[in-house]
């Protein structure tokens, strides 16, 4: 045991040590570590104080000072995150980037983004800020990769109120696929393996979003609302509930979309082409999933690839994006995603990204374990 531990102390200093140049004084950089350090401590709750008391510190103040005063590079440190991310779990045909939010719950009025809005944590409308995240996911894993904080628009139609919460003057309104689009073109451009994008109704209802990835040639399966308009074969307009409804008994196939907690998710899947108008080597569907036990429930997306890709693909997508909901689990309970008091717009991309690096290290770990477990079981004996 005594050895495990040193490997993951060095393997911890090699870490953040990747991280060092995002940090151009000293404090800064041992402070950063500090933190992460206590990030995947077994405090149970990781905020200022306890981040503190875990470093053997009096009081938070040199954790708050990370965050809201120390000169350092905050998106560059979310890049790096990103790399060390893909280079563990990266796989260019099976990758999928996934889309999504979630709600972080807040008393009062002056935290960046705060509003009365809905909250999946909460499955309410509760006073909150929305982060939307971008995850990474493959056979080798899932971690976050990218996020955004949501400004509703009477955040960022009162330019007083945004500069009393450290907002600059050139962020503006951007809805939750706009977001989304931005984490995606970063992914692009800092070159993140990938075959696929997929997200919830929230994103495939939006049609400029669909069309962005469209447009960009990058395969996706989104979810959109039955009542989503699809253009059929026959060139009409029709709602995606109707489509699916005259489809035979016999266009639907038994699948799994992934394991589950309690083994293979099976449903009854089925697909239909549809946009006629297409560029030549691309197909568009739309797929829908009916479940076994109850055939009145349905989930609708809509999907655009390689002309001959198969239903069975398109459904391993669209399984895919729990993943994302699995990633926000595994950061709030293990890294403290959720555990700041902080109320900075700043401050509130910086502790976001250091939970983010946390869990990518825990990424690496499980990584070695399992490189560790397949050599032992290939070992002659």
């Amino acid at each position: 045991m005594a050895d495990v531990t040193l490997g993951w102390s060095a393997g911890f200093e090699a870490f953040v040590g990747r991280f060092a140049g995002r940090f151009p004084r000293v404090e800064a950089r041992r402070r950063m570590a500090s933190y992460v350090r206590g990030l995947l401590s077994e405090t149970e709750r990781k905020n200022g104080w306890t981040l503190a008391e875990a470093a053997g510190e009096p009081g938070p103040e040199g954790m708050q000072r990370l965050l809201n005063f120390y000169a350092w590079d905050t998106s560059g440190l979310r890049d790096d995150v990103r790399d060390v991310v893909v280079e563990c779990l990266g796989d260019a045909r099976q990758g999928v980037l996934i889309v999504d939010e979630t709600g972080f719950l807040k008393k009062g009025t002056k935290s960046a983004g705060v509003a009365r809005q809905y909250s999946g944590t909460a499955g309410r409308i509760e006073n909150s800020q929305i982060g939307v995240f971008l995850a990474y996911a493959s056979p080798e894993g899932r971690a976050l990769i990218d996020r955004e904080l949501y400004l509703p628009k009477e955040w960022t139609g009162d330019r007083e109120r945004c500069r009393a919460a450290g907002v600059p003057d050139d962020v503006a309104f951007a809805t939750k696929p706009a977001l989304a689009q931005q984490m995606i073109e970063r992914a692009v451009l800092g070159d993140v393996p990938f075959g696929w994008v997929t997200a919830d109704e929230a994103y495939g209802q939006d049609t400029k979003f669909r069309l962005w990835l469209e447009a960009c040639d990058i395969p996706h399966v989104v979810a959109v609302p039955k009542s989503a308009m699809v253009v059929a074969m026959n060139l009409t307009k029709v709602r995606s509930h109707h489509v699916i409804a005259d489809l035979p008994e016999a266009a639907w196939k038994r699948l799994s979309c992934g394991d589950g907690a309690r083994g293979p998710r099976v449903s009854d899947w089925a697909a239909t082409e549809i946009r006629p108008l297409r560029r030549t080597g691309w197909g568009h569907w739309l797929l829908a999933r009916r479940s076994i036990n109850d055939p009145s429930d349905l989930a609708y997306y809509i999907c655009f690839a390689g002309a001959d890709t198969p239903i069975e693909e398109l459904v391993r997508v669209a399984g895919s994006r729990w993943a994302i909901e699995e990633c926000f689990q595994a950061t709030k309970n293990e890294t403290g995603l959720d555990h700041y008091q902080v109320r900075g717009y700043q401050a509130w991309y910086r502790h976001i990204t250091l939970s983010m690096a946390a869990s990518a290290f825990l990424v690496i770990v499980r990584d070695a374990a399992k490189k560790g477990a397949r050599t032992r079981a290939h070992r002659p004996r």
